[in-house]
């Protein structure tokens, strides 16, 4: 899974289709936990039944409205208690838009409760009525919350609940992860029309939360350490090398502290915190003696070090190791400093139990207790530098890719000292991060959400088209729909030339420090869909059409008015004969049940086209590979990180699709791929090319691939990173590279004029060529 502003780009193992809006996110936007408090509730007060009311307010007590703040109404509908339509009882909610509701738009119920049970799966059931819902869909809602952010996350986007439908019941399901911090559930209506909620209910594991085991907790001391809520503390005007020099070496200390040292560790302290308490005195050191006699200190005043010496690894096992030759650079540390980092790195802390760091379920890690400091939207600047070195040392340490990133990690922290340091305002400070996020080179990484910030920097307006880079020309791919009357003048095939008298490369190229991305023809995707935006209702363009070249004054629309895509229909376009004799299966749509009856239907064909130009709509790595593979197959390894050594990676075996019961497909593949194939859909041309007759055709994929895990940065900025390493069999990269396609091909700008699939068309060649 990628957001810029509005726009998103999907993540590993998590059902989030491409370039859709905010209100369809559902791994990590809507909804956001960073404005609603979950209430201290009993289990006697969850008014899931909807009748206890809130009178003045015209809802049931304890629900709120929207998602922006609580109690603040998403504009064009109306949320409310309705005492005539219901279920059962007396009430139940109504979501109704109004007339000024865009198609971007959508109307929320919530509630949110603390996640204290224990158990495997947690399951929210209610009764819906909808009538005349357009443009959208309605559904009930759930998402858990970690330390991090979002766990899980279901909508029933998939179940396409459109049109008018009397009460129905209905349940959503989600694992119930252990590190889960509140549940958030409710009803929804994306688009225009009407929807009802009532009589609901919540289970964990089939029982009712009255029957559900309590989750134990755990007491931290640095949970009470309170200081510092407001302020830092840390001030300067300008910084001297000497102090560049001295934060630098305290950003790698501390991170390196922060993950070995067992005290750390067992969450005797706040790292962050103690950041601050021994910042100003590293700030006032004159040379390295004061500064490394201060960090001595510092660590002495830790406690003793008892942990044991550090299992040894098998080099044939090891696919990364630490990079910690600083330990021992003399310039920067004293002899005694250096002999006590090189004692915490023998003696680590144990991987049992880590403050800051957990196991997350694919053997990635979950970062814990990073506090997003959501109340400051402009960070002061020791804020600021806790921004930078979270994020440092989390690359340095739990990033599979560091050594792909292209150049030495560790003066990347120096560079960015001042960046971070003298960001003179909230903007400024968020295009510093974006500028050390697109340093890592992976497109997972950015920062994600609907941050007004950015948004206002992007621009609230755009013109209603889907721009493509072909053969480094922005082209206009296609027209997008809005519910603004007016057409745009544009054609796909216009070549942009200048947007706002700004040639488009030197747009490009004066942008590209703060667009993050594996590679080139990815960051030109993320990009593409910024060129067109800004805040103002015209943009003027160069174009050339036909060869000719002209400058047209272009009108853009509200974000909010674009209809966004969708991978959900009310008929199955999932897949469809091209010819009698060739099948087509785009995973965009693709529903995992279906595949035994589609799968059927194609049997007798000679050729099939696997369109993978999409993130899969649901995981069929394994659901459809048994259909064409003839035998047990590997197709990938994994290098997972080792926390009880931090900064150790090592590989595990490689994994197999297998055969189903049936004879395998014997005729052609032919898989589609290209920029837009990232991460899960990455993963899954990984498996399906293992077909004997398999030939993936495209272009250079996404090259970010593996689960992701999340982390916050002050100023509630979230942000994540490819936390496991994916690679082929025999060792071969993916990161950055892409699935290489077998024969490459990319789309010209003439058939983008005459509105053909290039690539399709080569498909059925190849398919013919046997």
């Amino acid at each position: 899974m990628h957001l810029i502003g509005s726009i998103i780009h999907p993540l590993f193992f998590c059902s989030v289709p491409t370039r859709y809006t905010t209100w369809l996110l559902g791994c990590g936007i809507l909804l956001s936990g960073s404005w609603v408090k979950a209430q201290s509730t009993t289990l006697a007060s969850i008014n899931l039944d909807l009748e206890t009311q809130d009178k003045a307010r015209h809802l049931p007590a304890g629900w709120a409205p929207g998602i922006h703040s609580p109690g603040a109404p998403t504009p064009g509908y109306q949320v409310q208690t309705d005492s005539v339509v219901h279920q059962q009882g007396r009430y139940s909610v109504r979501l109704q838009s109004s007339y000024d509701a865009g198609t971007n738009s959508f109307g929320a119920a919530h509630w949110a409760i603390p996640a204290r049970y224990q158990g495997k799966s947690i399951t929210l059931s209610g009764y819906l009525k909808t009538e005349a819902v357009q443009n959208g869909f309605a559904g009930l809602w759930m998402r858990l919350d970690g330390p991090n952010g979002t766990l899980g996350f279901d909508n029933m986007q998939k179940a396409n609940l459109q049109g008018t439908h009397d009460w129905q019941l209905y349940s959503i399901t989600l694992p119930l992860a252990p590190e889960a911090k509140t549940i958030y559930l409710g009803g929804l209506l994306v688009g225009t029309g009407s929807a009802w909620l009532d009589n609901l209910s919540l289970t964990i594991d089939g029982k009712p939360l009255t029957q559900a085991r309590p989750k134990a907790t755990t007491v931290y001391k640095a949970d009470a350490d309170t200081a510092f809520q407001k302020s830092s503390g840390i001030a300067f005007s300008k910084l001297s090398a000497q102090q560049v020099e001295n934060l630098a070496v305290l950003g790698q200390v501390w991170g390196f502290v922060k993950y070995y040292h067992p005290a750390v560790a067992r969450g005797d302290y706040n790292w962050d915190k103690e950041l601050f308490r021994i910042m100003p005195a590293v700030l006032a050191s004159q040379n390295q003696a004061d500064r490394s006699r201060v960090l001595s200190t510092w660590l002495t005043g830790l406690g003793p070090v008892t942990s044991p010496v550090a299992a040894t690894v098998s080099p044939s096992k090891i696919r990364v190791q630490p990079t910690l030759a600083w330990l021992t650079d003399g310039k920067q540390l004293s002899k005694e400093l250096q002999q006590q980092l090189l004692y915490l790195r023998a003696h680590p802390a144990a991987a049992t139990a880590h403050y800051y760091v957990g196991p997350a379920e694919a053997g990635n890690l979950a970062f814990l207790h990073e506090d997003a400091y959501a109340q400051m939207a402009y960070p002061d600047a020791g804020y600021r530098l806790l921004g930078l070195f979270r994020y440092w040392n989390i690359i340095e340490y739990f990033f599979p890719y560091k050594y792909a990133i292209g150049e030495d990690w560790q003066p990347v922290l120096s560079e960015f000292i001042p960046q971070f340091a003298n960001a003179p305002d909230a903007l400024h400070y968020r295009l510093a991060a974006l500028r050390l996020i697109a340093r890592v080179h992976d497109t997972h990484a950015n920062l994600w959400g609907a941050d007004k910030v950015l948004t206002d920097y992007r621009g609230n307006y755009t013109v209603p088209v889907s721009i493509q880079f072909v053969q480094q020309q922005a082209v206009v791919a296609k027209l997008r729909p809005t519910t603004q009357a007016a057409p745009t003048v544009l054609q796909p095939g216009d070549i942009i030339t200048t947007v706002d008298g700004e040639i488009v490369a030197d747009w490009v190229k004066a942008r590209q420090p703060i667009f993050p991305a594996s590679n080139q023809p990815t960051q030109l995707r993320n990009m593409a869909g910024m060129l067109l935006r800004g805040n103002t209702p015209t943009v003027r363009l160069g174009i050339i059409r036909n060869g000719k070249a002209s400058t047209l004054d272009v009108n853009r629309v509200s974000l909010s008015s674009l209809t966004p895509p969708t991978q959900t229909a009310a008929t199955d376009s999932s897949h469809r004969f091209l010819r009698p004799d060739v099948g087509y299966l785009t995973l965009g749509q693709i529903s995992t049940k279906s595949l035994p009856r589609i799968m059927s239907e194609f049997s007798q064909t000679k050729g099939l086209v696997i369109d993978i130009r999409n993130y899969p709509a649901e995981f069929v790595v394994f659901t459809l590979s048994q259909y064409l593979v003839p035998r047990p197959t590997p197709f990938v390894k994994f290098s997972i990180p080792v926390p009880s050594q931090p900064g150790l990676f090592t590989w595990t075996n490689a994994l197999h699709v297998r055969p189903g019961k049936g004879q395998a497909y014997p005729g052609k593949v032919v898989i589609l791929v290209n920029e837009e194939t990232q991460s899960q859909a990455e993963y899954t041309t990984m498996a399906l090319r293992t077909a004997p007759r398999a030939t993936v055709l495209g272009s250079t994929t996404a090259g970010a691939d593996g689960n992701v895990s999340r982390f916050a940065l002050p100023g509630n900025l979230s942000t994540m990173i490819s936390g496991i390493g994916i690679y082929y069999p025999d060792g071969r990269e993916t990161q950055r590279v892409g699935i290489v396609p077998d024969v490459e091909m990319h789309p010209t700008v003439q058939g983008l004029q005459a509105g053909r699939d290039e690539l399709l068309e080569k498909a059925l060649e190849l398919i013919d060529q046997g």
